[in-house]
C-alpha cells in the first residue's frame, strides 16, 4: 500500500495566529501517527511563518514513523537538516516568498547544483526526493542527478482531473513509467484529496508515498482527524 505523509503546516498556521501553543504541533504529530498516518511531513520555510525550526527540533524527538522534511536547500535548511537527520529530506525549488509550492526543478539546467547537494545529504544516511513536474525529461534528469525518489508535483493533476481525469492523469503515469525505468522510487504530492486521491493511487504504478496536508486538515475539521486519516488510506489501498 502506497504510505501516507500527514503535512502539519497547517496545523502550525493555525498556532502561529494565536499565539501560545494550541494546537499542540508535536502532540498533533504524534495523534497522526496514532491514528494510522505512516509519515510526517514539515516545509519549514525562511520566515518560519508556519513551522518553526525549533518545531523541526522538537519533532524529531518524537515521531517513530518516518520523518520527511521538505524545503529549498538554502544554507540554513541544510544546516538544520544535517543537524535532525531525518529519514527523508524532499528537495522544492520554492522562492522565500512563495506562499506554496509552485513548480518542481528544473534538472537539467540545476543537475550539478542538486548533484552536490543530494550526495552531501546521502552521506549523512538520509534517503532524498526531489520535487518535479511530469515531463519524462525532468524524471531524466533527476536520474543523474542521484536522487532517491522524485515528487511529483500534482496541482495540474487535481485542477485538471475535475474535468477529464483520464487527461489529467496521462503525463503522471507516463513520468511514472520512466521513473520505473530508471529505478527511481516516486513520491507524489500537492493538492491530492479524498475526491481525486484513488484515481490517481491507482493509475501511477509504484507509487510509494504521498504527502498531504491542506486538503486533510480542512477535512479534519468536518470529519475529525482520527476519521480523516482512516479515510485516506482507504483511498490508498
Amino acid at each position: 500500500m502506497t504510505k501516507l505523509s500527514v503535512n502539519i503546516n497547517k496545523i502550525a498556521t493555525l498556532r502561529n495566529a494565536r499565539g501560545g501553543n494550541r494546537p499542540n504541533v508535536v502532540q498533533v504529530a504524534l495523534d497522526c501517527e496514532r491514528f494510522g498516518a505512516q509519515g510526517i511531513t514539515v516545509h519549514p520555510r525562511p520566515d518560519e511563518r508556519h513551522i518553526r525550526y525549533q518545531d523541526v527540533l522538537d519533532l524529531k524527538k518524537v515521531v517513530t514513523t518516518e520523518f520527511n522534511i521538505e524545503g529549498n536547500p538554502t544554507p540554513e535548511f541544510l544546516e538544520l537538516v544535517k543537524k535532525v537527520k531525518p529519514e527523508q529530506v524532499t528537495l522544492v525549488p520554492d522562492a522565500p516568498d512563495a506562499i506554496t509550492s509552485n513548480a518542481g526543478w528544473d534538472t537539467i539546467k540545476n543537475q550539478d547544483y542538486l548533484k552536490e547537494i543530494i550526495a552531501d545529504l546521502k552521506a549523512i544516511g538520509t534517503r532524498v526526493s526531489i520535487f518535479v513536474d511530469p515531463i519524462v525529461a525532468m524524471v531524466e534528469g533527476a536520474a543523474k542527478t542521484g536522487t532517491d525518489r522524485i515528487e511529483l508535483y500534482t496541482e495540474a493533476y487535481a485542477t485538471n482531473y475535475l474535468n477529464d481525469p483520464a487527461s489529467a492523469v496521462a503525463p503522471y503515469a507516463q513520468a511514472a513509467q520512466k521513473a520505473n525505468e530508471l529505478g527511481l522510487g516516486i513520491n507524489a504530492g500537492h493538492d491530492l484529496d479524498l475526491d481525486n486521491l484513488k484515481y490517481f493511487k491507482q493509475n501511477i504504478t509504484g507509487l510509494l508515498e504521498v504527502s498531504i496536508g491542506h486538503a486533510l486538515i480542512c477535512d479534519a475539521l468536518y470529519y475529525g482527524m482520527e476519521n480523516t486519516i482512516q479515510l485516506y488510506l482507504r483511498q490508498l489501498q
